[in-house]
């Protein structure tokens, strides 16, 4: 990798990073999906970078694009299972019936928003904030009867508790899968993090909570019929979790393979499911003769938001491009070289929120800076919980914008900042405290 921050190419491929992310933030004004500027700019840059080298230093580029698309192919089969399973306990009716359950309560919106926030923080530990921010957002949206007050704080929400409770697990983030991996924070060392997180939580929450309509909705005596082998399928999705964890902490292979396992388990069933498991069902509904009614994984498959990874895919490529260039590094070097690690491990939250949070973190890992267990502790914490701030700056945030695009945007996150920064500062202050005996 080489130094290209201060020739010709360096500033046209920041030129063509800043205008494909300007796109991205105005998607709802132009109409125009997020994955095309990005994947657009990615290329584009990686092109640009190529066609420099050729002509003034040979090219150096292939190898680090190897290296690249095995971390891009990590998060794209990762993600490709968890909204597949997502996708299918949908069509299941699990959603449906947890919407009706919840209802059920006679839970209006303001209970609601504390019981989705609350499961989300909990379920994302284990689950990962992703896989978690996307369940709990289809189960808000299932409830909110269309109301748009509720959908968006109660998203804002779910996004915020997704990645706090992602934070203080070694498998609720990519983040902190990297940190725990790189043996800077050890697997017990993350519980520092639990009230830090649960701060970086509550503190918005409380904020959004005067703002959630006063009002219940409607539908609360609805009656939902799961479909055969729902449960199966729920059981199967807390497996192919535990497999990927499995497969990560005591095989040491990457999560992803553990997590395609899963799908696997998944196929095999919707195989039961189409060949026996459905038929007595469909003899009773009279829908036996019509295979569009049977149960088809493909088919879920095919219902996977592939905007939301292959934007995935546009923003790592724009950005491993930026960290070959240098501008990361350069941008790391002199954040802990001049205003020391606490504040730069705070802007790198920041910067988290506007760059995806991986690249930002594989490049202080990279650095390597001399720090001590509380400092990797905070950099951990902001690179997890500062992706909240924008919607774009997190997996979860991406994700939950493509649950509801209509009411769950940019801008309409970007209205709650202010509550998001105060839970930010709040959790640093709390980090601050906790970590006082191991400086």
């Amino acid at each position: 990798m080489h130094d290209l921050t201060q020739v010709w190419i360096g500033y046209v491929c920041l030129i063509i990073f800043t205008l494909a992310y300007s796109l991205v933030v105005f998607e709802e004004k132009i109409h125009m999906r997020k994955s095309k500027p990005v994947i657009f700019g990615g290329c584009f840059m990686w092109m640009m970078i190529a066609l420099y080298e050729a002509l003034y230093e040979g090219g150096h580029a292939h190898e680090y694009i190897k290296e690249l698309i095995g971390e891009i192919g990590e998060l794209f089969f990762f993600l490709l299972v968890a909204m597949t399973y997502i996708n299918t306990l949908a069509e299941r009716n699990i959603f449906r019936a947890l919407r009706s359950w919840l209802l059920s309560k006679g839970l209006g919106f303001r209970q609601l928003f504390w019981a989705t926030g609350l499961i989300t923080f909990f379920l994302s530990p284990l689950a990962d904030n992703l896989t978690s921010a996307l369940l709990m957002s289809t189960v808000a949206l299932a409830v909110s009867g269309g109301n748009r007050d509720f959908i968006v704080p109660a998203f804002v929400n779910i996004v915020v508790a997704a990645n706090a409770g992602g934070a203080w697990s070694p498998f609720g983030d990519i983040t902190t899968l990297m940190v725990w991996t790189s043996g800077k924070v050890h697997t017990l060392e993350f519980s520092y993090l639990l009230i830090p997180s649960v701060v970086n939580w509550l503190v918005p929450a409380l904020i959004m909570f005067p703002f959630v309509p006063k009002l219940k909705p409607e539908g609360g005596q609805e009656k939902v019929e799961l479909k055969p082998g729902a449960w199966v399928v729920a059981a199967l999705g807390i497996i192919t979790v535990a497999t990927a964890v499995s497969f990560h902490q005591f095989l040491h292979l990457p999560p992803y393979l553990g997590m395609m396992f899963g799908l696997s388990f998944l196929m095999l069933h919707g195989y039961y499911l189409k060949r026996w498991g459905e038929k007595k069902w469909h003899e009773a509904k009279g829908t036996l003769g019509d295979p569009a009614r049977h149960f088809d994984i493909f088919k879920k498959m095919e219902g996977v938001e592939f905007d939301t990874l292959l934007f995935f895919f546009g923003v790592l490529t724009a950005v491993g491009a930026l960290q070959y260039i240098g501008y990361l590094a350069m941008a790391s070097a002199a954040s802990y070289q001049t205003v020391g690690p606490t504040v730069a491990n705070i802007m790198v939250g920041v910067l988290s929120a506007i760059v995806d949070n991986i690249p930002v973190m594989y490049a202080v890992l990279k650095m390597s800076p001399e720090m001590g267990l509380d400092q990797w502790l905070l950099v951990t914490l902001t690179a997890g919980v500062g992706g909240s701030l924008l919607s774009v700056g997190s997996a979860a945030g991406v994700a939950v914008m493509g649950v509801d695009r209509k009411n769950y945007t940019f801008i309409s996150h970007l209205k709650w900042a202010p509550a998001i920064a105060a839970g930010y500062v709040a959790s640093i202050g709390a980090w601050w405290l906790v970590t006082m005996s191991l400086r």
